[in-house]
């Protein structure tokens, strides 16, 4: 997932808690993305940092073939062992590898680890791969907007108060930095949806720690022996915010997609 070597390392204590901790893209959302884009049987579907394969196994029924690519081998063997449809192909490597020998695609996915990328470079090698009417779809999905005070604020403020030295999120949140949509607006897929389904869950306090460390500003591996901490005290705000350990969240996920003007149907 990530293409950095210091975001590579964090990813690579991260692994083990990320399919656990972090919100699961709606089943509703992938229907969508297939049914907009016209996705068939007979396609081929790259699922691009992949992480642990979340995205690929969720497109694999209903594609022909599905190639899922990411530099962390610790995150492909984790999608290796949990998505083992086999019509899943698994390699190792970034956005800097293509197109190489991978062939063309109808879909690209990528799900959290567009940002970590060369974008623009990234998306004029895909414009060599897609094939007619093909796309490119970036997924995300994270909790809604509480009230302010409300359990996921003094939850992330906790993570937070934890975070090493991240160099990743100052430059995402710089006033420099454009978003997906705008790179997407000034690349040959110029043509661009953005789709959101919303749905509540319930979460553990145990979820919650494997979210934190998920994070490549607060993996394990960055943390240290901090990490032990962390967990105490997210243990504690789970029971100070509900007496039977489960809080209730809303959970967004998001579909953004770009493809080509002219090969858009209406």
């Amino acid at each position: 997932m990530a293409e950095n070597p210091a975001g590579a390392r964090c990813f690579r204590s991260a692994a083990p808690h990320y399919l656990s901790g972090r919100q699961p893209y709606a089943a509703r959302l992938m229907q969508r993305v297939v049914n907009l884009v016209g996705l068939g049987h007979d396609a081929r579907v790259l699922d691009l940092g992949c992480g642990p394969g979340m995205l690929a196994g969720a497109f694999a029924p209903q594609a022909r073939e599905v190639v899922a690519m990411d530099p962390e081998p610790a995150m492909l063997r984790i999608a290796e062992q949990t998505f083992t449809a086999p019509n899943i192909t698994y390699r190792q490597g970034s956005s800097e590898d293509l197109p190489g020998d991978l062939g063309h695609f109808r879909l690209v996915t990528m799900g959290r680890s567009f940002h970590w990328m060369d974008r623009v470079e990234t998306l004029r090698r895909l414009d060599r791969m897609l094939t007619p009417g093909g796309a490119v779809a970036l997924f995300d999905a994270r909790g809604a907007k509480e009230p302010s005070g409300a359990w996921p604020e003094r939850y992330a403020e906790l993570v937070r108060s934890y975070r090493g030295r991240d160099d990743e999120h100052p430059r995402t949140r710089s006033p420099e930095w454009l978003q997906h949509e705008l790179l997407l607006l000034d690349s040959a897929f110029s043509s661009v949806d953005a789709v959101s389904v919303f749905e509540p869950r319930e979460v553990t306090a145990a979820v919650l720690i494997d979210r934190a460390l998920s994070r490549s500003s607060s993996a394990p591996g960055r943390l240290g022996s901090a990490a032990e901490q962390l967990a105490r005290d997210i243990e504690a705000l789970v029971a100070a915010a509900s007496p039977d350990g489960r809080l209730r969240e809303i959970v967004v996920s998001t579909a953004l997609i770009g493809r080509r003007p002219g090969e858009v149907e209406t």
